[in-house]
C-alpha cells in the first residue's frame, strides 16, 4: 500500500460523515440545475423564452448523453481517484451552470445540457456510491446508503427552497433564472473545493488487477440472465411514471392557475421531500417481505390510481387542494417504486461476478425514457394545451400497468425457479 493511502479506519467519525455528506447532499445539489424544471417549470419556460417541447428536449439531450455514458463511467471510476472524480465533477459542472446563467441561445443550451452529462455522469457519477463504499465498512454500507438518500432529499429540498426565495424576490423570470443559476453554480463550486481538500487517497480505490476490470464476457453473460431483462423492463416503465409525475408542476399552473409559491412548494415536496421517507419505507417493507417486485407492483397500482384520478378530476379552481393531495401521494409511491427498482437484480439472483455489467445494462435500458419522454410530453402541451395533460396522464397510467405486468412476470419466474430447484434437489 502506498504510504499516502488510507482506509476508513484511519478517518475520524466526523471525517467519514463529511464524505457521506459530499456523496448524499452533493448528489442532491449537483443535479438541481439539470432538473430545475421539475420544480420551477414556468419560470424556466418564460425566463429562457422557449417552448415546452424545447424545454423537454434539453432534458432529453441530457438523457441521451447520460444513457451513452453510464457504462463507460464505470470504467472511468476504476481508473481515477475518488478525489479527482468528485472535485473535477463538481467544478466542471459549476462552470457549465455559470455559462447556463448567461442565458445563451437555445442551440448553446442544448450543448450545455449535453456537456452536463459528461461532467455529472462520466466524471462524477462513478464516485457517488464508490465514495460511500470507502467511507465506512462493508457491513455498514446499507445503512450508509440509506442515510445518503436522506441527505440527497435534504440537499435538494434546501437548495430549491433558497431558489424559490430568489424567484419570489425577483418577479422578472429572466433575472430570477439568472440569479438562481448563479447561486447554484456557487454552491456546486464550493462543494468542489470541499471535495478537493476532504477526500483522501484510499487503498484499493484504483483497480489494477486485470481480472477485476470490466470484461466483455461478463456483459454477454449479463445479457443472457432473465433477471437483468426483467429488472430493466420494470425500471423502464417505473422511470416513465417517476419522471412523468414532474409534469404535475406545469399542470397545476396551467390548469388550476396555481401560484409559483404553491407549485414550487408542491414540486419540492413531491421530488425531494418525499424522497426522505418513501424509498426507506418501501425498501424496509420489501426487505421484510423478501419481494421487491411485489412491493413495486403495489406501488405502481397506487400510482396508476393516482394518474387515473388526475384524468377524471374536475379542473375547477375548487379542486386545487384535491389535485395537490393526489400529486403528493403520486410522488410518494413513484419515488418509493423508483428507489427499490434496482433491488430486483438481487431478488432474481443475478450473480455477483456479473453484477457490475448487469447494473450498467439496467442503467442504459431503465433510464432510456429520460432521453425521449420530456420532449414528447412538452410537444403534447404545446400542441394540445391543457388537453395535453390528459394524454400525459394516460401514458403514465399505461406505464404503471406495464410495470405491474413485468413485476408479476418476475414473481412467476421466481416461483418457477424455486419449484425447479426444489425438484432438482428431490431428484438428486
Amino acid at each position: 500500500m502506498n504510504k499516502n493511502e488510507i482506509t476508513y479506519k484511519d478517518l475520524s467519525k466526523w471525517h467519514r460523515l463529511l464524505l457521506i455528506f459530499l456523496s448524499g447532499c452533493g448528489s442532491g445539489i449537483i443535479y438541481v440545475p439539470i432538473y430545475m424544471k421539475n420544480v420551477f417549470y414556468e419560470p424556466l419556460l418564460v425566463g429562457l423564452d422557449i417552448t415546452n417541447a424545447q424545454l423537454g428536449f434539453l432534458s432529453g439531450m441530457y438523457g441521451i448523453m447520460a444513457t451513452i455514458l453510464y457504462i463507460p463511467c464505470g470504467i472511468v471510476a476504476d481508473k481515477l481517484r475518488l478525489r479527482t472524480m468528485c472535485w473535477v465533477g463538481f467544478a466542471s459542472t459549476a462552470v457549465l451552470v455559470f455559462w447556463y446563467s448567461s442565458m445563451p441561445s437555445y442551440s448553446t443550451l442544448v450543448l450545455i445540457f449535453a456537456l452536463f452529462a459528461v461532467t455529472t455522469i462520466l466524471i462524477w457519477w462513478g464516485c457517488r456510491y464508490k465514495l460511500l463504499r470507502f467511507a465506512d465498512s462493508e457491513e455498514n454500507y446499507p445503512a450508509v446508503v440509506g442515510f445518503s438518500y436522506a441527505l440527497y432529499g435534504l440537499g435538494g429540498l434546501s437548495i430549491n427552497a433558497v431558489a424559490l426565495l430568489i424567484f419570489r424576490m425577483t418577479p422578472d423570470y429572466v433575472k430570477g433564472v439568472q440569479y438562481a443559476l448563479m447561486f447554484l453554480g456557487s454552491v456546486i463550486l464550493a462543494l468542489g473545493v470541499l471535495a478537493y481538500f476532504a477526500i483522501p487517497k484510499f487503498k484499493d480505490e484504483i483497480i489494477t488487477d486485470p481480472d477485476k476490470k470490466f470484461n466483455v464476457n461478463e456483459l454477454k453473460e449479463a445479457m443472457k440472465h432473465p433477471g437483468v431483462w426483467m429488472s430493466s423492463s420494470i425500471l423502464f416503465f417505473v422511470m416513465i411514471v417517476y419522471m412523468g409525475m414532474n409534469y404535475t408542476t406545469p399542470y397545476l399552473t396551467d390548469v388550476f392557475s396555481a401560484s409559483l409559491t404553491v407549485t414550487g412548494i408542491v414540486g419540492m415536496i413531491r421530488y425531494y421531500g418525499i424522497a426522505l421517507i418513501s424509498a426507506p419505507i418501501l425498501g424496509g417493507i420489501a426487505k421484510k417481505t423478501g419481494s421487491p417486485s411485489r412491493i413495486i407492483a403495489y406501488s405502481m397500482i397506487a400510482a396508476g390510481i393516482c394518474c387515473g384520478a388526475l384524468l377524471w378530476l374536475p379542473t375547477a379552481a375548487g379542486f386545487l387542494t384535491s389535485a395537490v393531495v393526489i400529486i403528493i401521494l403520486l410522488g410518494f409511491v413513484a419515488n418509493g417504486g423508483y428507489g427499490i427498482a434496482s433491488s430486483v437484480l438481487t431478488e432474481t439472483h443475478v450473480p455477483a461476478h456479473i453484477f457490475g455489467a448487469a447494473t450498467g445494462l439496467l442503467s442504459v435500458i431503465g433510464f432510456l425514457p429520460e432521453s425521449f419522454m420530456h420532449q414528447l410530453f412538452g410537444s403534447y402541451i404545446d400542441k394540445y394545451a391543457n388537453d395535453g395533460y390528459t394524454i400525459i396522464f394516460g401514458i403514465l397510467t399505461a406505464s404503471a400497468l406495464a410495470a405491474i405486468g413485468f413485476s408479476v412476470l418476475t414473481m412467476r419466474y421466481l416461483k418457477k425457479s424455486k419449484e425447479k430447484n426444489l425438484s432438482e434437489k428431490i431428484a438428486s
